[in-house]
């Protein structure tokens, strides 16, 4: 089970809310940097123990994106009925990485663990966003199932691979702040 301390759980929240903040859409970044959105919940669940933080991401995603429309001059493509399809997307992240959490051990065979329960959930992330948005936003005139399969083929090869490359950092980063303070309290334990 992850157990990161009070403040650590602050650090890290404020971490994965800046990390949002510079890379979804590049509403604000000038560096083109691929979306961390779908790393941020999924890390957010494996890492913070309190439930508002979903909606409170939630919250700060959606203030990004309408920002961007009305201030930054970003298409509004993206924003129609099935916006709120992402409550789930972003859900099945946030609770795949839950799950993960309860598994956890610090062994290096839990990567095989934590890269099945973030693709599954990355790809039942897609369905919800992908598919609602096919389905429920008023663009497509005659979406069906086939349309979804291209959808998927095209767009979650993508996005998964954006989701590793920022669980993979958060892995690096975690296991590396993790000797470094077991050591530490070696080194003040002695």
């Amino acid at each position: 089970m992850m157990n990161l301390s009070p403040r650590n759980q602050l650090l890290v929240g404020i971490a994965l809310a800046a990390l949002m903040a510079m890379t979804r859409g590049q509403h604000f970044a000038t560096v083109n940097l691929p979306s961390a959105s779908w790393a941020v919940f999924f890390m957010a669940g494996v890492l913070l123990k309190p439930r508002w933080v979903f909606p409170a991401l939630f919250v700060e995603a959606s203030l990004l994106d309408m920002a961007a429309v009305q201030w930054a001059g970003v298409s509004d493509w993206c924003m129609s009925p099935a916006y709120w399809m992402l409550i789930p997307a972003y859900g099945s992240l946030w609770l795949g990485g839950r799950l993960y959490a309860g598994m956890h051990r610090h062994q290096l065979s839990n990567l095989l663990l934590l890269a099945a329960i973030a693709s599954v959930s990355a790809f039942v992330c897609y369905l919800f966003s992908g598919g609602g948005f096919l389905f429920f936003s008023g663009r497509y005139p005659d979406p069906s199932l086939a349309q979804l399969g291209e959808r998927i083929a095209v767009y979650y090869p993508r996005n998964l691979i954006n989701l590793a490359l920022y669980v993979g950092v958060a892995c690096v980063l975690f296991v590396g702040l993790h000797a470094a303070f077991s050591d530490r309290q070696r080194e003040v334990q002695s």
